[in-house]
């Protein structure tokens, strides 16, 4: 049903531009993984919080992300933002100074893909900003260890 509604478009922002806001079914269809569920309950139960879907008009790294995505805030603080992507999810967090000593005791236990992406990110302002395909269990588990340690610290 879903690649005959999307009649040949592939690009999340295609789909869904400024004006045609998704529910929250399209987009459960469109990432069509298991893991956007597990996240989504996990960040609603855990921190008690409402994902606000909202648009960004960014066009960093060839538009990645560009369109609407869902941002999970606790007390005004962002814990992530996800970002639909055809088969999986791509989720944006910040790691900021006060936070990176407990990250840095955290990422030898992760997976190698989120190791790598750590090493070769470069704090900008105070901040490391990772952008994390969210494609299997392991890196899901990892990411909720990484927002864990972002929602507790002030």
């Amino acid at each position: 049903m879903w690649g005959v509604w999307m009649m040949g478009k592939s690009q999340w922002n295609e789909l869904f531009d400024r004006e045609n806001e998704p529910t929250e079914i399209e987009i459960k269809e469109f990432v069509n993984t298991p893991l956007f569920g597990d996240l989504d309950e996990h960040l609603r139960q855990t921190y008690k919080v409402k994902p606000k879907v909202e648009y960004s008009s960014c066009a960093m790294d060839g538009g990645m992300w560009k369109g609407w995505n869902i941002k999970y805030k606790k007390s005004g603080k962002s814990l992530c933002t996800l970002y639909p992507k055809q088969g999986y999810l791509l989720l944006l967090m910040a790691v900021n100074v006060r936070q990176m000593d407990e990250v840095e005791l955290l990422i030898p236990s992760c997976a190698d893909y989120i190791k790598g992406l750590w090493e070769q990110s470069e704090a900008v302002h105070g901040a490391k900003y990772l952008g994390i395909e969210v494609r299997d269990k392991a890196v899901l588990g990892d990411v909720k260890s990484l927002i864990e340690i972002r929602a507790k610290t002030k």
